[in-house]
């Protein structure tokens, strides 16, 4: 177990206590979320990730995994807005967001009954499970919640001890990513409102298993590990969107680091809470010297520079957030919250694009599928995210 003391020293060097970025409280995210809500097809497709020369959105059909971010995104600037209600400078009376979040949350409610999104249904969920928080007694988003971690539990499978990811062509091949982790959330919402001890039990299953076999001794993750469902052996660890099946893809460090965050906000079980802060102390403590976080840890600098990922960052600071609120030990909760300011403003510097309808540039999607230098609807959310709860936090002002 890493101590609060050795994890201090190792990261206190790399980072320093700095201002907040002015950008995440600027009028134009409302002005530009808003442009994309009003241009979206009437059919309803959701935007995902933009193109590279003029950063505009590429939008997709509901049953996409990104999907509900943009409603997410929606109901987001909703919270803002009630925290800091609506001034010239922050845009934020452009329109009545709860509004336009449940309208265009309407798109994913056929998705109940039938997606092929395996795991991501839990993403899926987050616009209903946002709703809840409005209106805790709204018939909508209690079935959209409950039907999906239906779907995802019945992925489970108690042998292996982990929700299967994605389907594959040979059934005992059980496919499982570090994303997962994010997934959970809704096994304990629907935890919360049925008291169902199942849906609770495996998302501390799948923690456990996820720890086991998921992470490096030195605090890294592989992407993907492949079990056989029949035995619950582990038969191969690999990447899907790393540099190497031995590499550490950002992205997943990311979700590993926020998942397990959680997963100790839920439980008090001390062994999350080490998990997280090895795969925070990883990712800070192989950050390059700019401090801009990259696709991939391990992707090589030559012959090409390897791209950020502006979503890999702001996935990880709302992550350090998290575990900076959990954290037991009030030094170390400053060390990830200093952190988390350092990448926004890291990334604030990098990837905001005024001229572009997303909010960041720079996020790379697939890398292994070319498709790198965009905006992503993900990278964009949790930028706002990670503004609101500094403000929640006492640390940053509506302006």
């Amino acid at each position: 177990m890493l101590s609060p003391v050795y994890l201090l020293a190792v990261l206190t060097p790399l980072i320093a206590a700095q201002s907040v970025p002015a950008q995440l409280y600027s009028g134009l995210i409302p002005q530009k979320v808003l442009a994309t809500a009003k241009s979206l097809p009437a059919s309803i497709q959701y935007p995902q990730y933009t193109d590279t020369s003029v950063g505009h959105w590429i939008d997709f059909v509901p049953d996409t995994w990104t999907s509900a971010f943009f409603p997410t995104t929606l109901y987001a600037l909703n919270t803002r807005q009630t925290l800091c209600g609506a001034t010239p400078s922050n845009g934020l009376a452009a329109a009545n967001w709860l509004t336009l979040g449940r309208s265009l949350s309407n798109g994913l409610i056929p998705l109940e009954a039938h997606n092929n999104q395996g795991h991501d249904v839990g993403f899926l969920s987050f616009p209903f499970v946002q709703e809840l928080l409005i209106n805790p007694t709204n018939k909508t988003a209690l079935t959209a919640v409950n039907a999906f971690a239906a779907d995802l539990a019945a992925r489970f499978n108690p042998t292996v001890g982990c929700t299967r990811s994605w389907d594959t062509a040979d059934p005992t091949d059980f496919t499982v990513i570090i994303d997962n982790m994010m997934n959970l959330e809704i096994l304990w919402v629907a935890y919360g409102l049925t008291k169902n001890e199942t849906l609770r039990d495996i998302a501390i299953t799948h923690s456990d298993t996820t720890m086991k076999n998921h992470i490096r001794p030195d605090g890294s993750t592989w992407h993907v590990v492949e079990y056989n469902s029949t035995t619950g052996v582990v038969i191969r660890k690999r990447t899907s969107q790393g540099f190497s099946d031995n590499s550490t893809w950002s992205r997943g460090q990311a979700w590993g680091l926020y998942g397990f965050a959680n997963m100790y906000s839920h439980t008090q079980d001390t062994n999350y809470l080490t998990t997280a802060r090895r795969l925070a102390t990883y990712f800070l403590a192989n950050l390059p010297s700019d401090g801009i976080v990259p696709w991939d840890f391990n992707a090589p600098l030559v012959p090409a520079p390897r791209p950020a990922d502006s979503s890999a960052a702001t996935i990880a600071a709302t992550g350090l957030l998290l575990l900076g609120s959990v954290e037991t030990d009030a030094t170390q909760s400053k060390v990830w919250i200093n952190a988390a300011i350092n990448l926004l403003n890291k990334i604030t510097t990098l990837a905001w694009r005024p001229a572009w309808q997303s909010l960041l540039s720079n996020g790379t999607v697939n890398w292994p599928a070319n498709n790198f230098l965009t905006g992503i609807v993900y990278g964009d959310y949790y930028y706002i995210k990670a503004g609101t709860d500094l403000i929640n936090m006492g640390l940053a002002k509506c302006s």
